[in-house]
Protein backbone atom coordinates (compact mmCIF):
# COMPACT_ATOMS: atom_id res chain seq x y z
CA UNK A 1 0.00 0.00 0.00
CA UNK A 2 1.28 3.40 -0.90
CA UNK A 3 0.57 6.61 0.27
CA UNK A 4 1.34 9.96 -0.96
CA UNK A 5 3.81 12.22 0.87
CA UNK A 6 2.62 15.00 2.84
CA UNK A 7 4.46 18.63 3.45
CA UNK A 8 3.26 21.09 5.65
CA UNK A 9 3.12 24.77 3.91
CA UNK A 10 5.38 27.18 3.56
CA UNK A 11 5.55 30.54 5.39
CA UNK A 12 5.16 32.18 1.72
CA UNK A 13 2.45 30.06 0.72
CA UNK A 14 0.66 30.69 4.00
CA UNK A 15 0.89 34.40 3.39
CA UNK A 16 -0.08 34.07 -0.13
CA UNK A 17 -3.29 32.16 0.76
CA UNK A 18 -3.99 34.69 3.89
CA UNK A 19 -3.87 37.77 1.53
CA UNK A 20 -5.56 36.13 -1.83
CA UNK A 21 -8.18 35.42 1.05
CA UNK A 22 -8.89 38.78 2.39
CA UNK A 23 -8.79 40.08 -1.84
CA UNK A 24 -11.27 37.55 -2.80
CA UNK A 25 -13.31 37.79 0.38
CA UNK A 26 -13.31 41.89 -0.55
CA UNK A 27 -11.75 42.16 3.04
CA UNK A 28 -8.63 44.08 1.46
CA UNK A 29 -11.00 46.54 -1.76
CA UNK A 30 -9.66 47.12 -5.18
CA UNK A 31 -7.37 50.15 -4.84
CA UNK A 32 -6.42 49.57 -1.22
CA UNK A 33 -2.59 50.48 -0.51
CA UNK A 34 -1.02 48.13 1.65
CA UNK A 35 1.13 48.57 4.32
CA UNK A 36 5.08 48.81 4.08
CA UNK A 37 6.42 45.04 4.02
CA UNK A 38 7.88 45.79 7.25
CA UNK A 39 5.25 46.71 8.84
CA UNK A 40 3.17 43.72 7.60
CA UNK A 41 6.07 41.46 8.50
CA UNK A 42 5.82 42.60 12.00
CA UNK A 43 2.35 42.20 12.11
CA UNK A 44 2.14 38.45 10.75
CA UNK A 45 5.42 37.52 12.81
CA UNK A 46 7.30 36.71 9.61
CA UNK A 47 10.14 37.43 7.90
CA UNK A 48 10.60 40.43 5.49
CA UNK A 49 11.95 38.28 2.78
CA UNK A 50 8.66 36.07 3.03
CA UNK A 51 6.76 39.21 2.38
CA UNK A 52 8.52 40.54 -0.23
CA UNK A 53 8.60 37.20 -2.14
CA UNK A 54 4.96 36.56 -1.42
CA UNK A 55 4.01 39.83 -2.83
CA UNK A 56 5.92 39.77 -5.84
CA UNK A 57 4.14 36.39 -6.64
CA UNK A 58 0.98 37.89 -5.86
CA UNK A 59 1.73 41.07 -8.39
CA UNK A 60 2.45 38.01 -10.84
CA UNK A 61 -0.28 36.75 -10.53
CA UNK A 62 -2.85 40.32 -10.90
CA UNK A 63 -3.87 40.34 -7.23
CA UNK A 64 -1.50 43.02 -6.77
CA UNK A 65 -0.38 46.53 -8.51
CA UNK A 66 3.20 47.48 -7.38
CA UNK A 67 3.99 51.09 -7.42
CA UNK A 68 7.40 52.57 -7.81
CA UNK A 69 7.68 54.93 -4.28
CA UNK A 70 3.91 54.94 -4.32
CA UNK A 71 3.92 51.61 -2.90
CA UNK A 72 1.75 47.76 -3.20
CA UNK A 73 -2.30 48.28 -4.20
CA UNK A 74 -5.05 45.66 -4.53
CA UNK A 75 -5.36 45.36 -8.10
CA UNK A 76 -8.64 44.87 -9.89
CA UNK A 77 -7.58 40.69 -11.22
CA UNK A 78 -10.05 40.49 -12.92
CA UNK A 79 -8.67 42.64 -15.38
CA UNK A 80 -4.87 42.36 -14.88
CA UNK A 81 -5.00 38.25 -13.53
CA UNK A 82 -3.65 34.81 -15.00
CA UNK A 83 -4.72 31.42 -15.29
CA UNK A 84 -3.28 31.06 -12.24
CA UNK A 85 -5.42 33.70 -10.94
CA UNK A 86 -8.27 31.58 -11.81
CA UNK A 87 -7.06 28.49 -9.67
CA UNK A 88 -6.75 30.55 -6.81
CA UNK A 89 -10.63 32.07 -7.75
CA UNK A 90 -11.41 28.47 -7.50
CA UNK A 91 -9.10 27.19 -4.81
CA UNK A 92 -10.97 30.04 -2.73
CA UNK A 93 -13.97 28.24 -3.29
CA UNK A 94 -13.35 25.17 -1.99
CA UNK A 95 -12.10 23.91 -5.45
CA UNK A 96 -15.77 23.96 -6.40
CA UNK A 97 -16.70 25.58 -9.88
CA UNK A 98 -19.51 27.53 -9.94
CA UNK A 99 -22.15 28.14 -13.31
CA UNK A 100 -19.85 30.82 -14.27
CA UNK A 101 -16.52 29.65 -14.26
CA UNK A 102 -17.49 26.23 -15.59
CA UNK A 103 -19.56 28.33 -18.52
CA UNK A 104 -15.86 29.81 -19.19
CA UNK A 105 -13.88 27.01 -19.07
CA UNK A 106 -16.22 25.68 -21.65
CA UNK A 107 -16.33 28.28 -23.64
CA UNK A 108 -12.82 28.32 -24.01
CA UNK A 109 -12.84 24.24 -24.39
CA UNK A 110 -15.25 24.93 -27.69
CA UNK A 111 -12.81 27.62 -29.12
CA UNK A 112 -9.39 25.36 -28.69
CA UNK A 113 -10.95 22.27 -29.57
CA UNK A 114 -12.13 23.28 -32.49
CA UNK A 115 -9.15 25.26 -33.39
CA UNK A 116 -7.44 21.89 -32.68
CA UNK A 117 -9.73 20.03 -35.36
CA UNK A 118 -9.97 22.48 -38.13
CA UNK A 119 -5.94 22.50 -37.58
CA UNK A 120 -5.26 18.70 -37.49
CA UNK A 121 -7.68 18.27 -40.40
CA UNK A 122 -4.94 19.36 -42.82
CA UNK A 123 -1.89 16.80 -41.79
CA UNK A 124 -2.92 14.24 -38.99
CA UNK A 125 -1.73 10.65 -39.83
CA UNK A 126 -3.33 7.13 -39.72
CA UNK A 127 -0.94 6.70 -36.55
CA UNK A 128 -2.27 9.96 -35.07
CA UNK A 129 -5.66 9.09 -35.68
CA UNK A 130 -5.32 5.26 -33.83
CA UNK A 131 -3.67 6.81 -31.03
CA UNK A 132 -7.11 8.98 -30.63
CA UNK A 133 -9.05 5.91 -30.86
CA UNK A 134 -6.68 4.04 -28.13
CA UNK A 135 -7.07 6.50 -25.65
CA UNK A 136 -10.92 6.58 -26.72
CA UNK A 137 -10.83 2.87 -25.63
CA UNK A 138 -8.91 3.72 -22.38
CA UNK A 139 -11.68 5.98 -21.06
CA UNK A 140 -13.85 3.02 -22.17
CA UNK A 141 -11.92 0.51 -20.01
CA UNK A 142 -11.53 2.94 -16.99
CA UNK A 143 -12.02 1.33 -13.54
CA UNK A 144 -12.54 4.46 -11.77
CA UNK A 145 -13.32 8.41 -12.82
CA UNK A 146 -9.80 9.11 -12.17
CA UNK A 147 -8.75 7.12 -14.66
CA UNK A 148 -11.20 8.08 -17.17
CA UNK A 149 -10.66 12.17 -16.85
CA UNK A 150 -7.10 11.19 -17.11
CA UNK A 151 -7.70 9.43 -20.69
CA UNK A 152 -9.89 11.80 -21.39
CA UNK A 153 -7.31 15.04 -21.02
CA UNK A 154 -5.00 12.95 -22.75
CA UNK A 155 -7.06 12.41 -26.04
CA UNK A 156 -8.01 16.19 -26.06
CA UNK A 157 -4.41 17.09 -25.05
CA UNK A 158 -2.98 14.54 -28.47
CA UNK A 159 -5.69 16.44 -30.47
CA UNK A 160 -3.76 19.67 -29.56
CA UNK A 161 -0.55 17.96 -30.00
CA UNK A 162 -1.62 17.18 -33.87
CA UNK A 163 -2.75 20.12 -34.31
CA UNK A 164 0.99 21.49 -35.65
CA UNK A 165 0.23 24.47 -33.66
CA UNK A 166 2.77 24.47 -30.72
CA UNK A 167 0.93 26.79 -28.45
CA UNK A 168 -2.31 24.54 -28.42
CA UNK A 169 -1.14 21.39 -26.30
CA UNK A 170 0.78 24.09 -23.92
CA UNK A 171 -2.37 26.06 -23.41
CA UNK A 172 -4.46 23.31 -23.19
CA UNK A 173 -2.34 22.11 -20.62
CA UNK A 174 -1.82 25.27 -18.26
CA UNK A 175 -5.80 24.68 -17.52
CA UNK A 176 -5.42 20.54 -16.85
CA UNK A 177 -6.43 20.85 -13.47
CA UNK A 178 -10.06 22.84 -14.82
CA UNK A 179 -10.98 20.60 -17.18
CA UNK A 180 -10.25 17.69 -15.16
CA UNK A 181 -12.41 18.16 -12.54
CA UNK A 182 -15.27 18.76 -14.83
CA UNK A 183 -14.49 14.96 -16.40
CA UNK A 184 -14.64 14.20 -12.74
CA UNK A 185 -18.03 15.94 -12.65
CA UNK A 186 -19.30 14.62 -15.40
CA UNK A 187 -18.63 10.82 -14.69
CA UNK A 188 -20.21 11.41 -10.83
CA UNK A 189 -23.56 12.57 -12.62
CA UNK A 190 -23.50 10.59 -15.55
CA UNK A 191 -21.30 7.92 -15.64
CA UNK A 192 -17.96 6.97 -17.34
CA UNK A 193 -20.36 4.83 -20.54
CA UNK A 194 -21.36 8.27 -20.93
CA UNK A 195 -18.12 9.66 -20.95
CA UNK A 196 -17.09 7.18 -23.56
CA UNK A 197 -19.86 7.67 -25.75
CA UNK A 198 -19.45 11.23 -26.30
CA UNK A 199 -15.24 10.75 -26.86
CA UNK A 200 -16.07 7.80 -29.04
CA UNK A 201 -18.42 9.52 -31.18
CA UNK A 202 -16.23 12.77 -31.42
CA UNK A 203 -13.36 9.93 -32.44
CA UNK A 204 -15.37 7.68 -34.83
CA UNK A 205 -16.27 11.33 -36.93
CA UNK A 206 -12.02 12.18 -37.20
CA UNK A 207 -11.70 8.08 -38.30
CA UNK A 208 -14.14 9.53 -40.80
CA UNK A 209 -12.25 12.33 -41.17
CA UNK A 210 -15.47 13.95 -41.07
CA UNK A 211 -13.58 16.90 -39.53
CA UNK A 212 -16.74 19.67 -39.98
CA UNK A 213 -18.73 16.87 -38.48
CA UNK A 214 -16.38 16.87 -35.99
CA UNK A 215 -16.50 20.12 -34.65
CA UNK A 216 -19.76 20.33 -35.10
CA UNK A 217 -20.78 17.54 -32.61
CA UNK A 218 -18.54 18.32 -30.83
CA UNK A 219 -19.43 22.22 -30.01
CA UNK A 220 -22.89 20.69 -29.78
CA UNK A 221 -22.03 18.46 -26.86
CA UNK A 222 -20.31 21.11 -24.67
CA UNK A 223 -23.14 23.66 -25.79
CA UNK A 224 -25.38 21.54 -24.12
CA UNK A 225 -23.40 21.27 -20.97
CA UNK A 226 -23.78 25.22 -20.76
CA UNK A 227 -26.95 25.32 -21.48
CA UNK A 228 -28.04 22.90 -18.77
CA UNK A 229 -29.28 20.27 -20.32
CA UNK A 230 -26.42 18.25 -19.34
CA UNK A 231 -25.24 20.83 -16.29
CA UNK A 232 -22.15 19.68 -14.77
CA UNK A 233 -21.65 22.73 -12.45
CA UNK A 234 -22.38 23.12 -8.79
CA UNK A 235 -25.45 25.07 -7.23
CA UNK A 236 -24.11 27.32 -4.76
Amino acid sequence: MEFKKLSAPTLKELFIKELESCILSGKLPIGTKLPPERELAVSMQISRSVVNAGIKILADKGFLDIRQRQGTFIADYRKEGTIDTFLSIVNYNGGILRKEEVKSILELRIALDSLAIELGSKDITDSEILQLRNLTEDIGRAASPHEAAESAFAFHHHLALFSGNSLLPLIFRSFKALTYSLWLRFCALYGIPALYENTNELCTLIEERDFKGAESYLKRSLCDSISGHREIYYTP
